[in-house]
């Protein structure tokens, strides 16, 4: 292996530079990850970015410590390799700066520098530094240390997305994938806010799946969750995508938020969704079922001011009491279809 290697370097290569290729073309995984290389030297910057590449790193360049920063903060690069001294802004200052500024993210960074001591090392690591190397060490070192840096910015990235999916799974209903109980609670507040801060209409409907208990009871609660799924699919066909919003707040009642609406354009959604419930039937594995929804209307207009947790009781409550008035009279008229 190692002579159908050599054939490809210079007669000019040395034992350490093959080494170096065939590290770089064995590192274990070779997850996407940027390296901002922030050098005055032009060929020190032309080397590091030729050695990175073919190191399966994507790679910025900057010349000094301020275009470092500009480049940070547009684009989300993992690693940094920074020289110690440079013109104007040096390798300490940018570390500073970067730990300032980047508090929501982890981005690992290198010194390079000819300073050698304990002390400098010391200062270089209180500066924010993670790591330390020498100009002139090995390219296997460096690119072992950045390795380092690549594996400790996966985990960090790993963990945040955890942490990022966790807290929308916590906002999610896992059955339907509607928001749930706890994610109204905490946005409808804010979007009464909203609407009084910007004299803006904001309406309510609470919905009702009538006799959800006797499909449970027929069907059994498989299907039960069918058509609660499919409830959902149904009412975000009919409502503004990326505006309108849907939380279910029991077992078959959902809250329906409609921002910027008035009472007047809350009725024309309530009268589209008795619309579209009453000609298309939820699919299950039962069967096409048709379902009766009861739906109380509430809003508030761009003049009412409202205190925020008043404000939002008296929406839910008259939503509340609307819908089962409406429920009752789905009920008579029932009656009347059997008789």
């Amino acid at each position: 292996m190692q002579l159908e290697a050599s054939t490809l370097l210079t007669k000019e290569s040395s034992e350490e530079e093959l080494e170096d290729s065939i590290l770089a073309e064995r590192l274990e995984e070779h997850r996407q990850c940027r390296v901002l290389v922030v050098d005055d030297d032009d060929l020190v910057r032309a080397k590091f970015s030729s050695l990175l590449k073919s190191a399966h790193y994507d790679v910025e360049l900057a010349s000094t410590g301020e275009e470092a920063l500009r480049i940070l903060a547009n684009i989300d690069c993992h690693l940094v390799l920074t020289d110690w001294q440079m013109p104007d802004m040096d390798g300490l200052a940018l570390c500073r700066e970067v730990r300032l500024a980047h508090q929501d993210r982890y981005i690992y960074v290198l010194m390079l520098t000819v300073r050698s001591t304990r002390q400098d090392v010391l200062l270089g690591l209180a500066s924010g530094a993670d790591d330390y190397i020498v100009k002139g060490a090995p390219i296997s070192e460096i690119l072992a240390r950045l390795e380092v840096g690549r594996r400790i910015t996966h985990v960090d990235d790993s963990v945040r997305a955890a942490n990022q999916e966790n807290k929308r799974l916590s906002l999610i209903d896992q059955l339907t994938e509607a928001y749930n109980l706890r994610y109204l609670m905490k946005y409808l507040p804010r979007e009464l806010s909203r609407a009084q801060r910007y004299s803006r209409p904001l309406a309510v409907l609470n919905c009702d799946i009538d006799d959800f208990k006797q499909f449970n009871d027929c069907h059994g609660h498989a299907v039960g969750d069918e058509i609660l799924r499919g409830f959902v699919k149904h009412c975000d066909a009919c409502i503004r995508q990326g505006c309108d919003w849907l939380a279910r707040v029991g077992g078959d009642e959902f809250i329906i938020v409609l921002p910027e609406t008035s009472f007047h354009g809350a009725a024309h959604v309530e009268k589209k969704l008795r619309r579209h419930f009453a000609t298309q039937p939820i699919l299950t594995r039962a069967g096409p079922i048709q379902v009766r929804v009861s739906i109380g209307v509430t809003a508030v207009d761009a003049k009412q001011h409202l205190h925020s947790a008043a404000g939002i009781e008296d929406l839910i409550r008259t939503a509340d009491r609307r819908m089962y008035a409406d429920k009752q009279r789905n009920g008579e008229v029932c009656k009347n279809e059997i008789h």
